[in-house]
């Protein structure tokens, strides 16, 4: 891994550079000043998407889901827990396929719940369809900041 990463800001989509050995330490945003990790999964917008998944330096998984899905909703909270048991190795966010059908046609969205994987603002990984927590934490282990890739 780098010695330094640049991550986006989920609050003010400012850029910062992160040195990597202190990404459990809670590193805040130089711009606003809140947290760079929350545990929780970033709502992405196509506002904030190219700050926080094309220019991230570190690996972020997109749920790409919508309201109206059963699975998305069963899914959501195993998403959730995932964030908590693995941030800040890997960036969790949500894209709502309804509100951002731009960024859902542009990645080839053609049914939810799916799962991407960019490194480097890249698709590394996807993965259609739900995943329970057992399944989820498998395939992600190849992609986390750390490990081989």
């Amino acid at each position: 891994m780098p010695e330094s990463l640049v991550l986006g800001c989920a609050h003010c989509a400012a850029l910062n550079r992160v040195d990597a050995g202190r990404l459990a330490a809670g590193p805040r945003c130089g711009k606003c000043k809140l947290p760079l990790f929350s545990g929780e999964p970033v709502e992405l917008t196509g506002a904030n998407f190219h700050a926080l998944v094309g220019r991230s330096e570190l690996p972020v998984v997109v749920d790409f889901w919508a309201s109206w899905c059963g699975p998305c909703k069963t899914m959501a909270p195993i998403f959730a827990e995932a964030a908590r048991e693995l941030e800040p190795r890997m960036r969790f966010a949500k894209l709502d396929t309804e509100a951002e059908q731009g960024l859902a046609a542009r990645f080839g969205i053609r049914s939810i719940p799916t799962l991407i994987v960019f490194r480097g603002g890249q698709e590394a990984a996807r993965q259609p369809g739900l995943l329970q927590g057992p399944q989820l934490r498998q395939w992600l282990m190849p992609h986390l900041a750390g490990e081989p890739g």
